[in-house]
């Protein structure tokens, strides 16, 4: 699946790099860069169940003002975009060679160059969305912007690569230094301190999609 093949995905970017299946990490900035024009094909061809991941998500955004968290190339925007008609869209991602090709397909959006860590922009957002970004940080960081979400919006989907409840049901490769996932629990557990009710659901063994709101009702599972 991964290995030195994948080469031909990543930018070279003249830094310090450790070479990833997915992406290039850069030792100097913990940053990560792919090569927008095989983004979509190297995402489909590494992760089983990307499609379903992402129509799983977009089913259940639902806002007219919304923050995304790791926009990419605008998969995940046209989606939801298409379900949610005339929505305010914020994005932000570390990559500015993924945002050039997403300002392509999403000409009204008020896309930033940012990194997770960052502070996020100010809300509120009546939706805040993330698919397959959060896994590259670690748990402390995740937690951390788990409440960093809480204080700009309300309603938080989440799609991503998870650590399988049996490590014999995983298919995708994880090489824990650009991918960093954290189990089902840890994250609603996470979640729920930043003071969402979450509802989770496994797309795959290890794909699940976090449905949390901070007021509603939701039962955590």
């Amino acid at each position: 699946m991964a290995g030195e093949p994948l080469r031909e995905h990543f930018r070279t970017l003249g830094q310090a790099e450790i070479s990833c299946s997915r992406g290039v990490r850069l030792a100097s900035v913990s940053e990560f860069e792919w090569e927008p024009e095989s983004f979509l094909a190297m995402m489909l061809a590494e992760i089983p169940g990307y499609e379903e991941l992402q129509e799983t998500v977009a089913d259940a955004a639902q806002g007219r003002n919304v923050l995304e968290l790791g926009t990419g190339t605008g998969e995940t925007a046209v989606r939801i975009l298409a379900r949610n008609s005339g929505a305010s869209w914020t994005g932000i991602d570390a990559s500015e060679a993924m945002l050039e090709r997403a300002r392509e397909r999403l000409p009204h959006a008020d896309l930033r160059v940012q990194r997770l860590e960052d502070p996020l922009p100010e809300g509120p957002f009546d939706l805040v969305v993330s698919v397959l970004a959060v896994h590259h940080l670690d748990g402390a960081a995740k937690r951390d912007l788990f409440r960093s979400v809480a204080e700009v919006g309300d309603f938080f989907v989440l799609g991503d690569l998870v650590v399988a409840e049996r490590s014999e049901d995983a298919v995708i490769e994880i090489d824990w230094v650009m991918d960093l996932p954290s189990t089902v629990s840890e994250q609603i557990e996470w979640l729920e301190e930043a003071g969402f009710a979450v509802e989770a659901s496994y797309v795959r063994p290890d794909l699940a999609v976090f449905v949390a709101r901070k007021s509603g009702g939701l039962a955590a599972t």
